[in-house]
């Protein structure tokens, strides 16, 4: 018998002839009717718990369709676009990076902030999406100030050991609208709506949700809000946000209410093709979205949309671009006719500030623990989900261009100058495409490591924030993508 198993099977004793193992046996007993009792008190309480997600926002109205359908005129010769993924306060920070870039530290040559047009963000970088799209440039200055290094974790409930979060887990999540959504309302956005923002003008950002039931992206859009025959104008910014970020469990879901009797708009005309398998990369996301606006419309079916962290059906938000061109029924959706007019050259960037796989438990035989199980599956069908709608956007940007094109080509001498100036040269096949993607792994093993090594929190240090913004800017400025379309705009202004 080895020491281990002789320590296992004889008992010492101690001075007073009472076994440490009989001691330890009756702590534990204690230990085990304590945490019994526990349970068992916040399985009481479960039922009992009340949350902070009544639904936020309002019946359609005419004058949100008809503001929904006023032109905006935001797509210019030169046009940049940008996804940026989830991840946290590190995702919001290494988002940052990348729109210092943009800005070229001051170098007017090289300043390509006003070429800003359209955002589609997830989670994390949510945060820096909606900020700048309300503050624009001027937002740049104090972004980090009031976003990065604030701590939106201070009221959140964390401790899974309190009975009160225990039964609150068990109920649906441990923190509601009190907590995450109050803060980013109060603190980050002001009370800011939609409206606010599109008054904006540019620009145009596109946070992204999960709606839980029908498992598809949501993305804070007005033509997905007339399918809820909602007003999205009237919606707090803050509660987009909050619904892009809510990790389930840790956060109720935000909650929208559906308003099929109040509609002012029928059903797109396009359903019955939507719903088609008509062998695109992008049919089967196409299908189920246009399933779930038929249900939003469906009062037997959907009173109340349930909405979660949008990466969980796409990290980077890829996904609503994917759904918006499919579904725009024309050659250059989800632009407009006169935008493909004035474009030249269109670059866009995916940001990525996920984290890949971490762990030594593939080095081992034994585990991974059960929580870590369920964290990598979740990450497996995230990442898995993510990496093809990356492959099918690059795929369907190809298609977007040489259909753009098509339609440019068709157009009559008299169309163009409807939208451009007689005096503006045109050649119909001149338009260029440059899609990238950005991340810290092009900075090299150990800045990647660094940023890999941040949790997904939402409060860093600030040496975090400092090397999570040094490396969005860094990845920015090497990458092939960006440094191909300020040179291909140098040469041919």
């Amino acid at each position: 018998m080895n020491a281990k198993r002789k320590l296992l099977a004889e008992p010492t004793h101690s001075a007073n002839g009472t076994g440490t193992g009989q001691l330890a046996a009756a702590r534990f007993r204690r230990a085990l009717v304590t945490g019994c009792v526990a349970l068992q008190a916040a399985l009481l309480t479960a039922c009992a718990a009340r949350f902070d997600n009544a639904p936020q926002n309002q019946p359609i109205t005419a004058e949100f369709i008809a503001q929904s359908a006023q032109a905006r005129g935001i797509v210019g010769s030169n046009t940049i676009g940008l996804s940026l993924s989830g991840g946290g306060l590190r995702a919001a920070a290494f988002s940052f990076g990348v729109l210092q870039a943009l800005t070229a530290a001051g170098d007017p040559a090289a300043d390509l902030f006003d070429e800003l047009t359209f955002i589609s963000s997830v989670s994390g970088g949510s945060l820096t999406a909606a900020y700048i799209a309300l503050h624009g440039r001027d937002g740049m200055q104090h972004f980090r100030a009031r976003v990065l290094d604030a701590d939106l974790e201070r009221d959140l409930r964390l401790s899974l050991f309190s009975p009160v979060n225990l039964s609150r887990l068990l109920a649906g999540g441990v923190n509601d609208r009190s907590n995450l959504a109050a803060t980013l309302d109060a603190d980050i956005f002001h009370g800011a709506t939609f409206a606010d923002l599109y008054r904006r003008n540019k620009p145009d950002v596109w946070i992204n949700a999960t709606d839980l039931y029908n498992r598809t992206p949501f993305p804070f859009i007005p033509p997905v809000f007339q399918g809820l025959c909602s007003d999205l104008s009237q919606l707090r910014v803050s509660e987009a946000v909050a619904a892009s970020m809510a990790v389930p469990l840790v956060f109720t879901p935000v909650v929208l209410k559906t308003f099929s009797n109040d509609c002012l708009t029928p059903l797109p005309p396009n359903m019955d093709t939507m719903l088609a398998d008509d062998g695109s990369v992008t049919a089967g996301i196409v299908a189920s979205t246009a399933r779930a606006i038929r249900n939003y419309r469906d009062p037997q079916r959907m009173r109340y949309v349930k909405l979660a962290d949008g990466g969980l059906t796409d990290n980077q938000g890829l996904a609503s671009i994917l759904i918006a061109r499919a579904v725009s029924g024309t050659r250059y959706g989800p632009m407009r006719e006169d935008d493909i007019v004035r474009l030249r050259r269109m670059l866009f960037l995916i940001v990525d500030a996920g984290r890949p796989p971490s762990g030594d438990w593939a080095l081992q035989r034994d585990g991974p623990p059960g929580l870590d199980v369920g964290i990598a599956a979740a990450d497996a069908a995230i990442d898995s989900a993510t990496r093809l709608s990356a492959a099918a956007f690059r795929t369907m940007t190809v298609e977007w261009r040489d259909s753009m094109i098509r339609h440019r080509c068709s157009l009559t001498e008299a169309q163009v100058r409807r939208y451009l100036p007689a005096d503006k040269v045109w050649r119909c096949d001149d338009v260029t495409f440059f899609v990238g993607t950005i991340s810290a792994e092009s900075l090299g093993p150990e800045r990647a490591a660094r940023l890999r090594d941040m949790p997904t929190r939402l409060s860093l240090p600030r040496a975090d924030v400092d090397a999570a913004i040094d490396a969005g800017r860094d990845a920015a400025l090497a990458n092939s993508a960006l440094r191909a379309y300020l040179a291909d705009r140098i040469a041919r202004p």
